[in-house]
């Protein structure tokens, strides 16, 4: 059976992605002759898939066949014959640069929605419970990759990309904690940074300097909590940043030194002032925690939660948010929650894509 034969089989027969023939084609010819025969497949088949349902055979293809977790590089084969195959990518054929970044920032979005306990390695469960299987053969039938928010969009690329790159300014792939004070106009808190260098979970296990800067792979994570605070993860992430001792609860002392910090800022830039203490009634009033006198992460996660772990953690920590958060117009939430987009990303990543689009052609 040639190679180029065997997208049908790959598609039709086994049910996977068109664009997993290659690594499929390899996988069944380690330490076998250069060619699928037909029996050979037939054993394979028999062996290492026809025994399990569709997300052991995607567990069981993406892994490693020593192993039982799938890691950042099983993904790259996948990737890079997707980025050969899909009509929509076909612009970055001739830009490998792009196309490396387009791969690594699809790969670090899957292990952030996927791998929430951010060990690097994801299991059999965590494919289960995840939409990754569904994404994967939903951006294999749709043409235009930006429909696919989940993971694959350009657009989101871009705005993820093009965000890193405003902010490195020598050029080293490398945000340091100076950098990152200037994401979203100023309107983190040094505080913050100093536990998002400190403490914030990270992808990918790095070196003892990285704490002194952000890989690209950690300013994704960074950038998806920050503009999506209602998501699992990003409530995780932004919990372990405020709760600085560690104890998975977040105390009225803890809470209070990042808002000490918050309500300087406000001060100089001119803003009316909430107390500490009012500020925190608005927001346990909307939490409802199982304990006053402090919250876990499991508070967050209540189905009514889904939007106000982000105004306690802007509050704490975000001045442009907390001042929006503070005038907002009830019409235009309403307007908001009406709207087209699933998630706040996807929400910010279409507005952002604009803003830079239109900077683009005003450059031309």
């Amino acid at each position: 059976i040639p190679l180029e034969r065997f997208e049908r089989i790959t598609k039709e027969l086994c049910n996977l992605p068109t664009f997993f023939h290659k690594p499929l084609y390899e996988r069944i010819l380690i330490n076998l002759p250069p060619v699928v025969t037909y029996g050979i497949f037939h054993h394979y088949w028999s062996m290492e898939m026809a025994p399990f349902d569709k997300n052991e055979r995607f567990f069981r293809l993406l892994k490693q066949p020593e192993v039982e977790f799938i890691t950042r590089d099983d993904f790259f084969p996948y990737i890079k014959e997707l980025l050969n195959d899909h009509p929509g990518l076909e612009f970055l054929s001739n830009h490998a640069e792009f196309q490396d970044k387009y791969a690594v920032t699809v790969i670090t979005r899957i292990f952030y929605s996927v791998n929430l306990c951010h060990s690097g390695r994801i299991t059999s469960r965590q494919i289960r419970k995840s939409n990754l299987l569904s994404v994967f053969q939903q951006v294999d039938e749709e043409e235009d990759i930006n429909k696919v928010t989940k993971y694959f969009s350009y657009e989101h690329f871009y705005v993820l990309y093009c965000r890193f790159w405003e902010l490195d300014h020598d050029r080293d792939y490398k945000i340091t904690r100076e950098d990152l004070l200037k994401y979203g106009e100023h309107s983190l808190s040094h505080m913050i940074v100093d536990r998002i260098f400190d403490a914030a979970p990270r992808p990918f296990e790095g070196s003892d300097a990285a704490s002194n800067y952000l890989s690209y792979e950690d300013f994704i994570f960074f950038m998806l909590s920050e503009e999506d605070k209602s998501n699992e993860f990003s409530v995780r992430y932004w919990f372990t940043c405020v709760d600085v001792d560690g104890d998975d609860k977040l105390n009225n002392m803890e809470m209070r030194s990042f808002y000490a910090v918050q309500l300087h800022r406000m001060q100089c830039m001119g803003h009316e002032v909430v107390p500490f203490e009012d500020m925190l009634c608005q927001m346990m009033d909307m939490i409802k925690p199982a304990n006053e006198e402090f919250l876990i992460v499991e508070d967050f996660l209540q189905p009514h939660c889904s939007q106000v772990a982000g105004a306690l953690f802007d509050a704490l920590f975000n001045v442009n948010k907390y001042v929006m958060f503070e005038q907002r117009d009830p019409f235009l939430e309403r307007q908001k929650r009406e709207d087209e987009f699933e998630t706040d990303w996807d929400r910010f990543a279409c507005i952002d894509y604009n803003r830079l689009a239109m900077e683009e052609e005003a450059r031309e």
